[in-house]
């Protein structure tokens, strides 16, 4: 029976979510979570999925884009089994993102029930900062208060908190107000460190990772870079864009291999990496780590990433008020900066549509200011020739390796915010991890446009053939490469999405202007040619 307003566990943790500007929960509900819908207030939506990865990602999106954590309703330990590729993902984004899990009530739980969870604070370890199974019903509230804080203070992450299906009817009292500062203030010691090697660079570089992005410093990176005169490059698979791709001053992607980066850096005395790790690598190379003569700084809110670095120095703080402070330490220098990036190479049309002319119609068509989430590993080298990102705060994808975040993320995107339209740029194999988030797309009338590189192969698997060096796979592998170009527009159509299939240059523009002037969801099925070359890296 539930209590007076204000004095349940579930009123009081509507409360402390409201504190936190938390408006919309994204989830696929069970048994054990259907007494917490019986005090559920019209100011909180729930956002119903059709699986819980999708879940998890579509309250990622929304966080990212709303500067609210992403909340999470999942069913037991099986809905946290289907959602951990993405609770991985956003413990890889560092996004603050608060599960929230069924169980089964307290006094079924000694005798190891049906739905029941056996270790519910080890089971999504370690990709939660913190996990808790409250002891009592009424500490519910102020565990959910705890896990909030947790996510949001830097380094941003995932947590949990398992809730008995019991317990939402108990009595509770308020939680007191509590702030935490989430930033991490920069050691001045080690700022004044880090500017007197600076200073003293004669062509020093700036390596930026994700954490520049996520802390809103992107405008502060680009007046540090200016003030330096240096050359900046994304970090190895560097899931945010952190400087205008468009800027003078940026050099482009640095690739995730030791031979790679030790390259790029040549010639560079001092390599400025922020938000980053020094390096994310996904190929193994011989070789030393950096050329001969240079020298790294590293500042990361992340200690994790500080302790793994294998050279140079490193300074845990968050990105935006390290770079701010060194602005405010480094003289005004007199070096002359770097040569500018090439334009991209000029595409046309021809009879067929390579993934360059697609990437450069759909840089051509979409405002600049469009948000972007981009999971299309086989043509991420030419997206990221062609599709130059204008600003910071613009762009993402997942740092976890992991397929079908970006679909999902997108939804949850354009659900924060509505006033514009959101783009989800995606491969075909993608598509099909996650594809159950264009149901949630229809159901809320998302402002998104979906397009699809659908180039009727297993590109990315030819391309590590070539890769590696593997000249032949086994038969049943091989024959599976070429596949028949799947229908996305029938599946877009038959879970709610208008689609439209553009199978030649002639018709691409139109349908990509079409699709941007719809006010709700749209799928854009592109017959694109097959890879030719190195795709995924």
């Amino acid at each position: 029976m539930g209590l007076g307003a204000g004095h349940s566990v579930a009123e009081e943790t509507f409360d402390v979510m409201r504190r936190f500007g938390v408006t919309r929960m994204f989830g696929n509900p069970g048994s054990t979570e259907m007494a917490w819908f019986r005090y559920w207030p019209g100011d909180i939506e729930y956002m119903l999925t059709l699986q819980e990865a999708s879940a998890v990602s579509m309250a990622e999106g929304f966080g990212i884009v709303s500067g609210t954590p992403g909340f999470v309703n999942l069913h037991s330990a099986a809905g946290i089994g289907n959602a951990m590729a993405g609770i991985m993902t956003a413990w890889r984004n560092q996004s603050p993102v608060v599960v929230t899990a069924g169980n089964q009530a307290r006094a079924l739980l000694p005798v190891d029930p049906y739905l029941g969870q056996i270790y519910p604070t080890e089971f999504p370890k370690p990709y939660v900062k913190w996990a808790d199974m409250p002891a009592r019903g009424a500490d519910v509230p102020g565990a959910i208060a705890r896990a909030c804080a947790t996510a949001l203070t830097a380094p941003c992450g995932p947590t949990l908190v398992t809730i008995p299906s019991d317990d939402w009817e108990q009595p509770a009292q308020p939680v007191p107000p509590h702030t935490v500062v989430q930033g991490l203030g920069a050691d001045p010691a080690g700022i004044a460190r880090f500017a007197e090697v600076l200073t003293a660079a004669r062509n020093p570089v700036l390596v930026l990772g994700q954490e520049v992005d996520r802390d809103n410093a992107g405008a502060d990176a680009v007046r540090l870079a200016e003030k330096l005169n240096a050359g900046v490059f994304e970090a190895p698979w560097s899931s945010r864009c952190n400087f205008p791709e468009r800027h003078p001053l940026f050099q482009g992607f640095l690739a995730a291999s030791k031979d790679a980066v030790a390259a790029a850096l040549r010639g560079h005395d001092v390599a400025l990496v922020i938000g980053a790790q020094v390096f994310t690598y996904h190929v193994y190379t011989d070789g030393p780590y950096l050329p001969e003569g240079t020298a790294v700084l590293q500042v990361t809110e992340n200690p994790e990433h500080a302790f793994s670095a294998p050279v140079g120095e490193s300074l845990i703080a968050t990105a935006g008020n390290a770079i701010r402070a060194l602005i405010d330490a480094l003289p005004r220098t007199e070096r002359t900066g770097p040569p500018v990036r090439p334009e991209p190479e000029p595409v046309g049309a021809g009879k067929s549509m390579t993934g360059a002319y697609v990437m450069k119609t759909v840089r051509d068509l979409v405002p600049l200011d469009t948000r972007t989430f981009e999971e299309v590993p086989s043509f991420r080298a030419t997206m990221r020739d062609q599709y130059r990102v204008e600003s910071p705060g613009l762009f993402f994808n997942a740092f976890s390796g992991g397929l079908g975040w970006a679909l999902p993320a997108s939804v949850g995107g354009a659900l924060a915010d509505t006033s514009r339209k959101t783009v989800a740029l995606m491969g075909d194999g993608s598509m099909m991890y996650s594809i159950q988030a264009l149901w949630t797309a229809a159901q809320q009338r998302a402002p998104l446009t979906v397009l699809v590189m659908n180039n009727g192969e297993y590109g990315a698997m030819k391309s590590f053939a070539t890769l590696f060096g593997i000249p032949q796979f086994p038969d049943s592998i091989q024959r599976s490469l070429d596949l028949p170009r799947i229908d996305f527009s029938a599946l877009a159509t038959g879970l709610g999405v208008p689609a439209l299939t553009a199978d030649n240059p002639g018709v691409l523009g139109d349908m990509l202007r079409q699709a941007m002037a719809e006010p709700g969801p749209i799928l854009v099925d592109v017959h694109v040619e097959a890879l030719r070359g190195v795709g995924p890296l």
